[in-house]
């Protein structure tokens, strides 16, 4: 039988709309969960509503901050996500706002933003599988902004828990103290009334002046079709109410507030958010322009606010061309893709034009699966035809004349002759792995030309191995050839250190003789012939046969490193022919031959967009064959 709610334990707050009266900034706790992906954030938050009375049993499911049809296509977080909970503990009303965060690499720049509205964070860490790579990365970041850390070790129902184990790879990787870590299992709900007392216990109240002139940070942003651009915000001082008309200092725009409110965690209108609330502001902001996160928004009218740092940009690091199938579609792209950056700033797009694709659009991502999830968002919402060509990071080059020029696409890259220094980004890579798959892991940095960092041992059987690599290696297949290395074991987590001199070149490929700008990649010189013959050998399986010869091949400047053939349909021509005279067919022939001959002088080559991917191939099989 339950036991009967002790006086100190937070009790969920009868549910009503949030009245007007403002909230002591005391009485408010923000923070959000950092973990590594998988390690159950999004469960975890689940079970929180449920405790805190936030939702109801009825209205409950799993993931339920994850709203985006993608995120609950692949059980992963993509957005942060924010939600206001309220418990009644020790007599007095809470006011909790957590920030759910993605935990994958590449959404990083994710987790930082919402790092910076909250005063402490949960690191959930898996009882079993314990520190791995990315809680590593997002300790870290949270101890980089100051905020209070609560270590929360989640599946301890599971029975080969190892918390004792855990707790002390915590102590040992991340110098925190984890004697008072909280053993819960988010799955059943075990032991999660324990974290709600802990968030009030232990992380700090917000800072901030309800008298002072408003100032509030914009953290994120949605474009809805019927109300415009909905900005979410944290409030730093002052008040904010419904038709106030605001400011935002770095667009230098002013708007009326038509609504105001915060998510429980569907959209609740409220009279005002004061110092130290997390919520959201509908303004009529049609120009999506006009929006900035990281901006600061103040009051219009009176004493204005100072602005506050916003976020460092985020640096893109893979890029690639993303095209209609259909050239119709070109401005309906274009309006997708607007719409896409108002709820995720962290791509960034220009347009280009291309011979084999024509008109679209050159995108920067913060990685493979960052790219990923644009593209099927886009296919998805906008309802458009994608054709993608193959994903390239950002290079350096200095040119003779000693000018610098930054290049994301492999077509801009000058002639071999007129570069004098080819730079390419490095970046640190930690990999955390049971400790018999070490050497596996080493080869497979060997293989990349990887620089030996440094090895560490979280246990006696977990190891974090540390290597410098050039980007390029890392973004295409690393994360596959780790998992299948590790045999799914194995996590990985990296950082940019800088730009490093490399052996690069550019290969073009050849498709009858023509150079197709979107199949060009740029690679180590030592790989090149391989990755060469990979590519066309691919092509010659994608590409469907003519009623002429189609010659492939792949080129460093004018220095030919591979070739395929993909050989004439043919056609019996003297099939109707019976004995008689050879010189009849022979004139049959010589008439084929003609005719094949000015097909192929006139003839356009049809390529598929299967065949676009085959330079993602990186020869590694050819390599072994």
């Amino acid at each position: 039988m339950a036991s009967a709610p002790t006086e100190s334990t937070p009790q969920p707050a009868p549910k009503k709309k949030p009245s007007g009266k403002l909230v002591d900034p005391k009485f408010i706790r923000n923070f959000s969960i950092i973990a590594h992906i998988d390690h159950g954030k999004s469960t975890l938050a689940d079970r929180l509503l449920e405790v805190t009375g936030t939702v109801t049993q009825r209205e409950m499911k799993e993931q339920l901050l994850d709203d985006m049809a993608l995120e609950r296509q692949r059980g992963i977080t993509i957005k942060a996500n924010s939600v206001s909970m309220r418990v009644v503990y020790e007599g007095q009303q809470y006011e909790l706002n957590l920030i759910d965060t993605p935990g994958h690499v590449d959404f990083q720049y994710e987790v930082s933003r919402s790092l910076t509205c909250c005063e402490g964070a949960l690191l959930l860490v898996d009882a079993f599988q314990g520190v791995e790579a990315q809680t590593v990365a997002n300790a870290y970041n949270a101890i980089e902004h100051d905020l209070e850390i609560v270590p929360v070790l989640n599946k301890i129902d599971l029975v080969h828990a190892r918390p004792d184990e855990v707790k002390e790879e915590i102590e040992q990787t991340l110098g925190l103290d984890a004697s008072e870590a909280i053993g819960c299992s988010a799955k059943t709900g075990l032991n999660c009334q324990a974290v709600i007392d802990a968030v009030i216990a232990r992380i700090p109240p917000p800072t901030g002046d309800n008298t002072a002139p408003l100032q509030a940070m914009v953290f994120d942003s949605l474009y809805d079709e019927f109300r415009g651009a909905i900005i979410f915000v944290r409030v730093m001082n002052g008040v904010v109410r419904k038709g106030d008309r605001i400011k935002f200092l770095q667009a230098g725009t002013e708007h009326e507030v038509v609504e105001i409110g915060q998510k429980t965690p569907k959209r609740t209108a409220t009279d005002s958010l004061s110092a130290g609330q997390v919520g959201y502001m509908v303004c009529n902001i049609k120009s999506l322009g006009n929006v900035h996160i990281g901006d600061t928004v103040t009051t219009a009218r009176g004493q204005q606010a100072e602005p506050l740092p916003g976020y460092e940009q985020p640096k893109r690091m893979v890029f690639c061309g993303l095209y209609p199938s259909d050239g119709q579609d070109f401005e309906q792209l274009r309006e997708a893709l607007s719409k896409l950056q108002v709820n995720d700033p962290s791509f960034v797009f220009e347009p280009e034009t291309s011979d084999a694709l024509g008109f679209g659009f050159r995108c920067g991502f913060l990685g493979l699966l960052h790219m990923e999830i644009v593209q099927q968002r886009l296919e998805q919402e906008a309802d458009i035809d994608l054709v993608q060509t193959a994903p390239n990071v950002t290079y350096k080059i200095q040119r003779k004349n000693g000018e610098w020029i930054e290049v994301h696409t492999p077509t801009r890259v000058p002639e071999m002759g007129d570069i004098e220094s080819f730079e390419q980004p490095v970046v640190r890579v930690s990999f955390v792995m049971p400790a018999e798959y070490v050497g596996g892991i080493m080869k497979l940095c060997a293989d990349r030309r990887g620089a030996f960092v440094r090895q560490e041992y979280l246990s006696p059987i977990r190891v974090m191995l540390v290597y410098d690599i050039a980007l390029a290696e890392v973004v295409y297949d690393m994360h596959d050839k780790l998992k299948s290395t590790t045999k799914g074991y194995g996590t990985m987590d990296y950082e940019l250190r800088g730009y490093e001199q490399g052996d690069l070149v550019r290969m073009d490929i050849l498709v009858k003789g023509e150079r197709i700008d979107a199949l060009s990649i740029v690679c180590d010189r030592r790989d090149a012939d391989s990755r060469g013959r990979a590519i066309i050998k691919k092509l010659r399986q994608e590409i469907p046969r003519h009623m002429f010869e189609v010659a492939l091949q792949a080129a460093i400047g004018t220095r030919i490193i591979a070739r395929e053939t993909i050989s004439a349909m043919s056609k019996n021509v003297t099939a109707k022919c019976y004995g008689g005279d050879i010189s009849r067919k022979r004139k049959l022939w010589e008439k084929q031959k003609e005719g094949k001959k000015r097909m192929k002088s006139i003839g356009q080559v049809d390529i598929p967009q299967k065949a676009f991917l085959a330079v993602l191939e990186t020869g590694d099989g050819d390599k072994q064959g």
